[in-house]
């Protein structure tokens, strides 16, 4: 299947060969001799050039794509389209992040296309004394009194994204970029493979329900095997999934197929089997037993940061866990609420529609129960759901976020063209694919220069916004600092919107909220099933 790709240019070779040896050379015949000829220029430069992955697969036909691609503003506007109804990611989304990406001009004229008026609506209230903020490097010290090794991470980084989802040369350029812009990229939980390693960059190590890096030949949890690739310096903090916004409560095969010595390298896995992710974790099965776990993790690490990411479900259940750092005494030192919109890894429709609890509900719940429980202080909160632009990590980190993380948003920058192919190994310009001939075409040297871009660059609209709302620091947005429409269209601030729960009030029963009281006093830290 991977040959249609240059029929192209057999056609074109084909008739320059005819025209040149079978046809009389008249000067219509010259013409269009040399029209085959440049056309074969064209089509090896297409294939030897990196800066376009589509060029590079489908090399003289994908010109057409960017021939539509210019002439497509005034078809969309006058016949089919707008630039907010693509989904899950606009044309205007997109187009961010690629103008970032390639450090070209990424302001608009003629005002907002955004429907202002409409439901849902939210805006940043600037200051009549707005600063500028000559620093962007903004980072959050992730690390409590019982970390030995604190982390100072960067307020953007890269999401979980496992090797085998995505190709060699995808993960060599992320890694390579994060390297590059001075930021992490999360494995996945495919493990740590020799790209991860190859590019030098940050890495959170992120250990799902297959312990995929860390596992006996039965795929239980090995201590051993984890420490060899804990301790690595380029390791920075450790992850636990307990389940993903795309499909949260449900497993993952990767088949047998598409399983190559590279991934089972990486993975701990044999070839010619298929490679199960149960649903849950084998390692434990009690809130108690879970908080024992994340402490050998930390200690078999070196003193690393441990952590958990999960898409909030069952909210009594995350109380359990809260209740279980009070009783052991061992606290994480971050926690990753994914959003249900987070949506890189193929999920059954049912699950990506409708399971699992969307980011801004489950980033207020978990924020408000750690102020709660008075454990807010001692635990870091990262936030992923489609946080691609510096008004989306803004918003987040006034809801209670720590730091933002993207999956698609560095996709985009690698080259995604939004196919959503992703699943089907045959993905256009080779970031979600095994197949190496398309994965040849990302050029790893020009897209981690991307990656690196897209991270500077949005940060340095992030101190833009922090700065026009009179900030030092865009770590310090408040709700106070957004409003938004209600459904009937009204204003709403962001502390109605997203409201900051008293610290304590659920150690001392205070009524601030009556749906939070009760779940908590049902929670129990010895098992997940209520009291």
């Amino acid at each position: 299947m991977t040959m249609e790709r240059f029929i192209p240019m057999v056609i074109v070779v084909v008739l320059a060969v005819v025209a040149a040896t079978l046809i009389p050379l008249s000067s219509w015949f010259i013409i269009a001799l040399f029209a085959c000829l440049a056309l074969v220029v064209l089509g090896i430069y297409d294939l030897v050039q990196g800066h376009h992955s589509i060029l590079r697969n489908y090399p003289i036909l994908g010109h057409m794509r960017f021939l539509f691609e210019g002439i497509r503003p005034e078809i969309r506007q006058y016949l089919i389209e707008s630039d907010q109804d693509e989904e899950p990611f606009s044309r205007e989304q997109r187009s961010l992040v690629y103008q970032r990406a390639k450090g070209v001009e990424d302001k608009r004229p003629f005002g907002t296309q955004e429907r202002i008026y409409d439901a849902g609506y939210a805006w940043l209230t600037h200051s009549i004394q707005p600063r500028h903020l000559e620093n962007s490097d903004f980072r959050t010290t992730i690390g409590n009194e019982s970390c030995a090794k604190p982390y100072e991470a960067s307020l953007y980084n890269i999401s979980a994204m496992s090797f085998g989802a995505l190709s060699a040369n995808a993960i060599l350029a992320l890694n390579t970029g994060a390297r590059m812009g001075g930021f992490a990229q999360d494995t996945g939980e495919g493990g740590i493979s020799r790209y991860h390693r190859a590019g030098g960059g940050d890495l959170i190590y992120e250990i799902g329900s297959g312990y995929f890096g860390c596992r006996t030949p039965e795929g239980k949890f090995c201590p051993d095997r984890f420490a060899e690739q804990a301790v690595d310096d380029q390791v920075k903090m450790i992850e636990v999934k307990l389940s993903q916004g795309a499909k949260p409560g449900h497993g993952g095969m990767l088949p047998a197929a598409k399983i190559s010595p590279e991934i089972a390298e990486a993975r701990g896995v044999p070839m010619g089997r298929d490679c199960i992710s149960p649903a849950a974790h084998s390692a434990f099965s009690t809130p108690v037993e879970f908080m024992e776990y994340l402490a050998t993790l930390r200690q078999l690490s070196g003193g690393k940061p441990v952590g958990f990411k999960l898409c909030i479900g069952h909210r009594r259940e995350f109380m359990c866990i809260v209740k279980a750092m009070i009783e052991t005494g061992v606290v994480p030192d971050f926690i990753v609420v994914d959003g249900k919109e987070g949506g890189t890894g193929a999920a059954p429709l049912e699950f990506a529609n409708h399971v699992g609890m969307p980011l801004v509900e489950g980033l207020s719940f978990v924020h408000n129960t750690l102020r709660g429980a008075n454990l807010r202080d001692k635990v870091k909160i990262g936030a992923a759901g489609k946080l691609i632009s510096a008004f989306d990590i803004a918003r987040a980190i006034a809801m209670g976020a720590d730091w933002a993380n993207s999956a698609r948003g560095f996709m985009f920058a690698i080259g995604c063209i939004q196919g959503q192919a992703c699943h089907t190994n045959r993905c256009p310009v080779g970031v979600a694919t095994q197949d190496k001939l398309r994965a040849r075409a990302l050029d790893v040297g020009d897209k981690s220069r991307r990656v690196a871009n897209f991270h500077r660059n949005t940060m340095k609209a992030l101190a833009e916004m922090a700065g026009a709302a009179g900030l030092e620091d865009p770590c310090s947005f408040l709700p106070h600092h957004f409003m938004q429409r209600d459904k009937s269209g009204e204003m709403l601030s962001g502390d109605q919107a997203w409201r900051w729960l008293p610290e304590g009030f659920l150690i001392s029963g205070e009524p601030a909220d009556a749906g939070y009281l009760d779940r908590w006093n049902r929670a129990r830290p010895d098992s997940f099933k209520p009291v």
